[in-house]
């Protein structure tokens, strides 16, 4: 059966325009697109955007281990609410996904509970601990798409540089978070003056680039396909432009938080502002939301981490570190569009086409073949945001009680509806 929508703001991330226009929807993927008005009836858009489905790299759901943080059920509600058509799960769970065993019971948990598609991602050593390399072929025969010890950042080069080589061998993608692990050890901000003035244990920014540094110098020596999780600093975007100018294997991310937020909200000690890296200054918030207009930075995620009240209701020094923005990350995003510093094909290019690309599938588009994973929104839709209402579990996000712009009106996922 065909599904057409008809009467939409086609953002198209790989042409960079935006027309109005129709898409048919045939057996889970885009059968035809075109100008103008549809050739039958079908879904009415009211003049509303319709996008890809955004592909959200690095989202942590607590199963196995802390299911009362957020279930794989959870996380996909509220990813179907905002848009996110295509989870990529971090493997920092307890215990840390670094067995096919552990790898195929979330993959069958994710297919069950899951409203949205949910890909994962692997540990890069055993428990995450930086000693032994866990086995690269077995987990990518049992589905990784990646490699990662997260926020564990290995230690010990030499364990590093033969992770790396491992990966080159077998063309497996790593990503790695630039940090260097001594230097931001304990660190909840970033240094400089507020930090200073509120007592809070600090870290440099250059503790950033010069674990981007290092992970470059690795990709350089091993030739091993590389995606930096989130940077946060403009000291590290000239490293990242001269590694691409080099013709190394290399993209980068940036969190939404440390593209719409940055040191001074943290105000008097709220935790729901503490992530990791920690909030930077206003200076570097401005350089990566340019990094990402000029296409720098590849790719947007919501670096989604879930704490649950006790986490977050304790000294800022001692309290969990992350936030929820499953929901939150399209909105947050349009802040962007609504102050005139990104187009909508930017931000989808960032959100949808590139992270599709780097994991080499065929979603992040609205061309003939690509799947009908769809998101309908209207960006001037104002509201205030509630954290009681969010889907997910846990309600950790720093904008509860903001003013924001733009609301998910529907979500589609290989063709059927999944929200709205």
């Amino acid at each position: 059966m065909s599904i057409f929508l008809t009467n939409a703001r086609l953002i198209d991330p790989e042409a960079q325009t935006e027309t109005l226009g129709w898409l048919r929807l045939k057996n889970g993927t885009i059968a035809e697109t075109g100008l103008g008005e549809a050739p039958g009836d079908g879904i009415d858009c009211g003049g509303k955007y319709l996008a890809p489905g955004i592909v959200d790299i690095g989202v942590k759901v607590s199963e196995p281990g802390e299911r009362h943080k957020e279930s794989f059920r959870s996380a996909g509600l509220a990813a179907a609410a905002g848009g996110v058509t295509t989870m990529v799960t971090r493997p920092d769970t307890t215990p840390a996904i670094d067995n096919p065993e552990l790898l195929e019971f979330v993959t069958r948990r994710a297919a069950a509970a899951s409203a949205v598609k949910v890909l994962h991602m692997s540990a890069l050593t055993r428990d995450r601990a930086g000693r032994e390399m866990v086995e690269i072929g077995f987990m990518l025969d049992a589905g990784a798409v990646a490699f990662t010890d997260c926020d564990h950042v290995i230690a010990d080069t030499k364990v590093a540089s033969r992770c790396l080589t491992y990966a080159r061998s077998l063309d497996a993608l790593v990503i790695g978070h630039p940090q260097d692990p001594g230097l931001s050890q304990g660190a909840a901000a970033t240094s400089g003056k507020f930090a200073s003035l509120r007592g809070l244990p600090q870290v440099s920014p250059m503790a950033e680039r010069m674990g981007l540094d290092r992970d470059l110098a690795l990709v350089e020596m091993t030739g091993v396909r590389y995606h930096a999780d989130q940077l946060s600093s403009a000291r590290s975007l000239p490293r990242l432009e001269r590694a691409k100018a080099n013709g190394l294997d290399v993209t980068a991310g940036v969190s939404i938080h440390h593209l719409t937020l940055n040191e001074l909200d943290v105000g008097d000690y709220r935790t729901f502002f503490k992530v990791k890296p920690p909030l930077r200054s206003e200076d570097d918030r401005v350089a990566m939301v340019e990094a990402v207009a000029s296409g720098l930075i590849d790719i947007i995620s919501s670096m989604h981490t879930p704490q649950d009240e006790e986490s977050k209701r304790l000294p800022f020094e001692e309290a969990a570190s992350g936030a929820v923005a499953l929901e939150t990350l399209l909105p947050a995003a349009l802040r962007l569009y609504h102050a005139e510093a990104l187009t909508l094909p930017q931000l989808f290019r960032a959100l949808s086409l590139n992270p599709a690309r780097r994991l080499g599938l065929a979603s992040g588009r609205l061309a003939k073949g690509a799947p009908a994973d769809l998101v309908l929104f209207d960006p001037d839709a104002p509201f205030v945001l509630d954290r009681f209402t969010l889907q997910s579990k846990s309600k950790n996000t720093p904008f509860d009680g903001q003013r924001m712009q733009g609301k998910v009106l529907g979500s589609w996922v290989n063709g059927k509806r999944v929200f709205g």
